[in-house]
């Protein structure tokens, strides 16, 4: 029997409408749509979503996502016109709504392991219509998206916790297990929030991130801010920037593993150079790493930088998918990179001028891929300040002000 109470699950249903809220610029009316994506083993989840969506005087829109069968039998079994097929009315579903809200409870983690990635990636590239209608209304802060995880039993069994552990480890990393977690999530995005108006009070012109395996330094860029708590992800913990994508030089590790296209690859290490990861090694599934860094023209380079305060994160253990383990905190803190798409709300100014020019003139990288990379040791991160002067920001996993 779950751990997870009915009181829990009202609470998290609360703190997913206000992420929605908050990651949406314009307010969000009775009577606007929203859309609810899950995968199945979180049906609990997506009732308690539902009831309270309609509490808020919404109207809620249900997607089931597909299964590890169906996903199977997508990339395995269709023919090219199948595989790039589009439903009839998704542009038009995302281009209504005033939110999406993602709920991902995986019921296995490694099915797509046997599929050619080049497959995967040719049938979402064929969504990238509904995709851009998406980023359009997100960038001009008309479509709110939030995103989240619901425990799994794939996910225990990967974690190597059982089913009740997990859950806890879960409802802990999101404060389900205090009085009012909305009101949890309202003051750590006003205290992250405060730590992030102080990074770009520094006017920091280059960072170098130094521990037992990683010697990297990149430059925030122009025109950047740091970001937290944004609503897009519950939890967040993370302050994170998109840096300018030439920028980056030097050595970094990975020490979680993490799943991508169903493949567990562990211990990535990345060599750049001039901004682009020359060289890549792995202890497991190190041609798979290798071939991804070759997705697109900006596969190969970083899209977010991001360091996470111990004082704040409750994920200590590893949670087997990127929304958890992103968060990482324990003893040390941690930090990660994103290898390919930059976030274009750490752009100082109005999202839709953020044109393909102009990225590529700030150095925010273009990619069909963010793959988040988690390194959890010990370590010092030094900011230049415009003036030349040195500065730690962060040490013995948190901020230093």
């Amino acid at each position: 029997m779950s751990v997870i109470t009915t009181t829990d699950l009202e609470n998290y249903a609360e703190v997913l409408t206000w992420a929605l809220r908050t990651s949406r610029e314009e307010k969000i009316r009775n009577g606007d749509a929203v859309v609810i994506r899950f995968d199945y083993p979180a049906i609990r989840l997506a009732e308690a979503l539902y009831s309270r969506l309609v509490d808020e005087h919404l109207n809620p829109v249900l997607r089931l996502l597909p299964t590890p069968l169906m996903e199977g039998e997508h990339y395995l079994n269709t023919s090219f016109g199948q595989l790039v097929y589009q439903e009839p009315g998704e542009p038009e579903l995302y281009s209504a709504c005033a939110g999406v809200i993602n709920i991902y409870a995986p019921l296995e983690l490694t099915h797509l392991a046997g599929i050619d990635p080049r497959t995967i990636q040719e049938g979402r590239r064929a969504r990238s219509g509904v995709f851009e209608v998406m980023e359009r209304r997100r960038r001009s802060g008309r479509l709110g998206w939030t995103s989240c995880v619901w425990p799994s039993e794939a996910l225990s069994v990967a974690s190597g916790l059982d089913m009740d552990e997990y859950e806890r480890q879960w409802m802990r990393a999101c404060w389900l297990n205090m009085p009012s977690p909305a009101a949890e999530w309202r003051r750590l995005r006003r205290e992250l929030g405060e730590i992030a108006a102080w990074l770009d009070s520094l006017d920091i012109r280059s960072l170098h991130v130094a521990s037992e395996s990683v010697d990297l330094r990149l430059s925030p860029g122009d025109n950047r801010r740091f970001l937290a708590v944004t609503g897009a992800n519950v939890p967040s913990n993370e302050i994170f920037v998109s840096p300018d994508c030439r920028s980056v030089e030097g050595e970094y590790w990975s020490d979680l593993p993490s799943v991508e296209m169903g493949r567990v690859v562990l211990g990535a290490r990345l060599f750049f150079d001039g901004g682009v990861a020359a060289r890549a090694e792995a202890r497991t599934n190190m041609q798979f790493l290798q071939q991804r860094l070759y997705a697109d023209a900006g596969a190969r380079m970083v899209g977010e930088f991001s360091l996470t305060d111990k004082r704040f994160s409750r994920v200590d253990h590893f949670m087997a998918h990127t929304i958890l383990d992103e968060n990482h905190a324990g003893e040390q803190g941690s930090c990660h990179i994103a290898l390919g798409a930059s976030i274009p709300s750490t752009f100082t100014g109005p999202q839709e001028f953020l044109t393909p020019e102009m990225q590529r003139m700030l150095g925010f990288n273009m990619s069909g891929i963010h793959w988040d990379l988690v390194n959890t040791e010990s370590k010092c991160v030094t900011a230049v300040l415009a003036d030349g002067s040195e500065k730690i920001i962060y040490e013995d996993g948190q901020f230093v002000r």
